[in-house]
């Protein structure tokens, strides 16, 4: 399987690190190592961007990060007219590793705070497509 099933809309059906949506499907939110240097990556890369080693391998995202930043937006593009608002923020677990993404619609805009500890979880949406989302802790 390809990207096809990937949120709300797709744009590309084939790339190198399709596992990705199988991993969603499977209930995992998972990123690539580089088994050279050692570098980790989400989103999941198929090539080093450190080394440039073509030798990547999958691992499970930390169960628990920090929210380090958010926005709520209330204007969406071509395709997601129905989607705002919605909260979006970046997540730092330790050593470097980020991740971007929505927040959970049960989590209240009021409620998110720069700093307030979160977990990632993958999301099925009702037409089947997968995606992943942010939850406090």
């Amino acid at each position: 399987m390809g990207f096809e099933k990937f949120g709300r809309k797709s744009f590309t059906a084939v790339t190198k690190t399709g596992k990705f949506v199988d991993l969603l499907i499977e209930g995992k939110v998972e990123g690539t190592t580089c088994k050279k240097c050692g570098a980790k990556f989400f989103p999941p890369r198929a090539d080093c961007a450190t080394c440039l080693s073509k030798e990547m391998e999958w691992f499970e995202m930390p169960k628990k990060g920090t929210l380090e930043t958010f926005t709520t937006a209330y204007y969406a593009p071509f395709g997601f007219e129905a989607d705002p608002p919605y909260t979006m923020g970046v997540v730092d677990f330790d050593g470097g590793l980020k991740l971007f993404a929505r927040i959970a619609k049960e989590v209240k805009p009021e409620d998110v705070r720069v700093g307030m500890g979160v977990t990632v979880r993958p999301l099925k949406y009702e037409d089947g497509q997968v995606s992943f989302e942010i939850l406090k802790a």
